[in-house]
């Protein structure tokens, strides 16, 4: 069975999808991007949907706190805001990869459903990808919202998802409709491999 990195946020859609990863028998490695430094809440939601979730499957799941207040002020200073829900998706993504490598992990899986958000237009997805090279699987991308919280609700995380936190991330407009050669070339000014190198370097088992 396969094996797979989750980015695990702590809201409805990556619980969702990573409750039907397990359910399938795919063995999961979750990993949370922490920005406890501007928002606590929704690294103690990710651990708590982790607890939930070890004991309704009856197995243990490791979960990685990567600290990515770095990575995202980096954004923030170097990178037009507009952008930033991109960006930090593909800084994300090389994490994920990162720890795939180490976990000797088949593919990457994420709670995406398009257009649930500014992030996730077509174009903003495409815009997202190519930054790393491993497979990346998105069990929730044609559902809309309701479907999404059916799931939710059947394995029990809606309510822990929807305790109250926030995306810090998220610019007043959002581009809905970004390029990926236009950001490849404003991820130029970023030292990616840097920042994700000391970013997984500091990471903490949970």
């Amino acid at each position: 069975m396969a094996k797979v990195i989750v980015l695990l946020s702590g809201g409805i859609d990556s619980a969702a999808a990573i409750s039907l990863a397990l359910e399938q028998g795919m063995e999961v490695v979750a990993l949370h991007c922490s920005t406890v430094a501007l928002d606590k809440t929704a690294e103690q939601k990710t651990i708590s949907l982790v607890r939930h979730l070890e004991q309704k499957f009856g197995k243990k799941i490791k979960l990685a706190v990567v600290p990515f207040f770095p990575i995202l002020n980096a954004i923030v200073e170097n990178c037009d805001r507009k952008f930033a829900c991109v960006l930090c998706k593909r800084m994300m993504s090389r994490l994920g990869e990162r720890l795939a490598a180490e976990e000797n992990a088949n593919a990457l899986l994420k709670g995406d459903s398009l257009g649930q958000v500014a992030s996730q237009t077509l174009s903003n997805l495409n815009a997202e990808a190519g930054c790393i090279s491993i497979p990346v699987i998105r069990p929730l991308l044609g559902m809309d919202k309701l479907e999404i919280e059916a799931i939710a609700k059947k394995f029990e995380t809606f309510k822990i998802s929807t305790q109250p936190s926030s995306c810090c991330s998220i610019p007043d407009k959002p581009s809905t409709a970004a390029k990926r050669a236009f950001i490849e070339l404003k991820e130029k000014k970023l030292d990616t491999k840097g920042l994700v190198e000391t970013a997984f370097s500091e990471r903490k088992l949970v």
